[in-house]
């Protein structure tokens, strides 16, 4: 039997008064400690890149550790994203989003500190656990405080710090590298600041009232989910690299992976407080908002992670100029997200911008197909200039559309679970498309130097550095055009996006928050267990 909700006396009314309360002035204040904690988020995922051939070499670690370092983090904030989410569906959003963030803070201090790469491993998972808080509760307390017909006011805020987090991470973690007084734990220590200033900030400036439910946590469901979820994440993330795709390592971990996420449904329809409710899956929105979420992180971080190598090795660039270089990309997307974000909240008028999103996005994907060894940075910035409209319209809409269209009670699982596909997306994505950009750059480097110069191409990457001018070129030659093809085969997963969103049906922008819609909820549950009492 489903939880009743038991708010005290007057309860019910409470969210109403507190939403009327949050004036433009106090969301703004609240946001800016939703903000930092986001900032924090995507940093420990980005900021490690540029940085992490210095940190193995120096805690002499293998390269099977440098694959874990990345890994472990993935697997944790993917893992616990739909866990976060529900919880904050039962318990108060506001401790849960600080509890995350103060284990951000102890994750990133043990990273920092670390000795060994055992530890450092160890440091990552716990830093990914609180990371995935961070990303699933960001939004949902957005959508408890702001009505969706409000929400592309200040979603555009959320777009930029998302885009600048992403690029910036990288041009960060390679400066503290390169500088001689600050060196690779600082890559780590650089987010503790803003995660302590976003617990200040959410501590003085976010009111959020809890109606006290009678709850039960689903445990099994959720270490099924995590297991299931993680061993998934392992294969794509492997395989290719530490295995082949088509090998009993691959075989072992997809049985597994499908036996234990069977198993989670099993037990998630049974149980009276699951962690990923299945009825949501029966709203048409969140569905079709899922499927492209998910093909979106398979389009977008697929594709665009792979720019910063193509910056380095085929353009030349230093890894600072090479994240400098990806600012028309940021630019794209804050532009698109703010004024798409603005119109809809003028307007109420929505699904135009995810049809414009689809057809941008795979528009970019295209034109990033064609770009080669010898391409022009002005060329290189439209194209990716495009790319980032298109995303812009796409990504932070698919949320509203779903937060819209479900019951207040369930904001917290509809938005982790997009959140969770699209990281799952952009986990699938970076390890298919790498693979693909893997075999390319061996075929053409076969082409060039021989079977066995070709075979030996992808164990590394080649220091341009150390290479005679004639290698040089075809190096550059190589990674140029296994760039394109990474996103050429990126660019039908945009187009399905494209044609998920066309089946989406628009519905009128609700004018009241989360919160409002919650007491109404609540409400309305009281007095039908009062009319079924007497």
């Amino acid at each position: 039997m489903t939880a009743a909700v038991t708010p005290d006396a007057g309860a019910a009314d409470a969210p109403v008064e507190a939403a009327q309360a949050m004036t433009r002035r106090h969301i703004l204040q609240a946001m800016s400690g939703l903000m930092a904690g986001m900032f924090v988020a995507i940093l420990a995922s980005t900021v490690v890149s540029n940085a992490l051939p210095r940190i193995i070499a120096d805690l002499n670690g293998s390269q099977s550790s440098y694959t874990w370092v990345v890994t472990a983090e993935l697997l944790a904030m993917t893992a616990t994203v739909p866990i976060w989410g529900k919880l904050s569906d039962l318990y108060d959003k506001k401790l849960l989003i600080q509890l995350s963030l103060s284990m951000f803070v102890v994750g990133s201090l043990v990273a920092g500190f670390s000795q060994s790469v055992g530890l450092l491993i160890v440091s990552r998972v716990v830093q990914g656990i609180g990371a995935g808080g961070l990303t699933a509760l960001a939004q949902v307390v957005m959508a408890a405080i702001i009505p969706p017909r409000e929400l592309g006011r200040y979603s555009g805020v959320f777009g930029a710090v998302f885009a600048v987090g992403t690029v910036a991470g990288p041009l960060i973690g390679g400066v503290l590298v390169d500088t001689s007084w600050l060196g690779w734990r600082w890559c780590f220590f650089i987010g503790v600041p803003f995660a302590l200033l976003a617990i200040v900030l959410l501590q003085l400036t976010l009111k959020l009232p809890t109606a006290r439910r009678d709850v039960k946590i689903d445990y099994v469901g959720a270490v099924l989910i995590m297991s299931g979820v993680s061993a998934l994440l392992l294969w794509v993330t492997l395989a290719g690299n530490r295995f082949d795709w088509l090998s009993w390592q691959t075989a072992v971990l997809v049985i597994t992976g499908v036996v234990l996420l069977v198993a989670a449904v099993v037990v998630e329809s049974r149980v009276p407080e699951p962690i990923i409710p299945l009825d949501i899956f029966r709203n048409r929105t969140v569905t079709l908002a899922t499927v492209a979420s998910l093909l979106v992180g398979v389009a977008m971080f697929g594709g665009t992670v792979f720019l910063s190598q193509y910056f380095q090795i085929s353009l030349g660039k230093t890894p600072t100029v090479a994240g400098l270089m990806s600012l028309p990309m940021i630019l794209g997307l804050m532009i698109s997200t703010t004024v798409a974000g603005q119109i809809i909240s003028a307007r109420g008028k929505w699904k135009g911008f995810l049809i414009a999103g689809g057809i941008i996005m795979t528009a970019g994907m295209g034109l990033l197909a064609t770009i080669g060894a010898d391409s022009s940075f002005g060329l290189l910035s439209v194209y990716m200039v495009v790319l980032g409209v298109g995303v812009g319209m796409l990504m932070q809409n698919l949320v509203l559309a779903a937060q819209n269209d479900v019951p207040a009670s369930e904001l917290g699982s509809a938005t982790s679970v997009l959140s969770f596909f699209r990281s799952l997306g952009g986990a699938i994505g970076t390890s298919a498309l790498g693979a693909v950009l893997g075999h390319r750059v061996t075929s053409e480097l076969e082409k060039s130097f021989g079977g066995a110069a070709g075979g030996g191409a992808t164990h590394g990457i080649p220091d341009l550095s150390t290479l005679p001018a004639p290698a040089r070129q075809v190096v550059e030659h190589a990674y140029g055009v296994a760039t394109a093809e990474v996103f050429l085969v990126g660019a039908p997963f945009a187009f399905l996006a494209l044609i998920a969103v066309l089946f989406i049906k628009e519905k009128p922008l609700k004018t009241t928050s989360g919160m409002e819609r919650l007491a109404e909820e609540n409400a309305a549950a009281t007095k039908a267990s009062a009319t079924a009492t007497h």
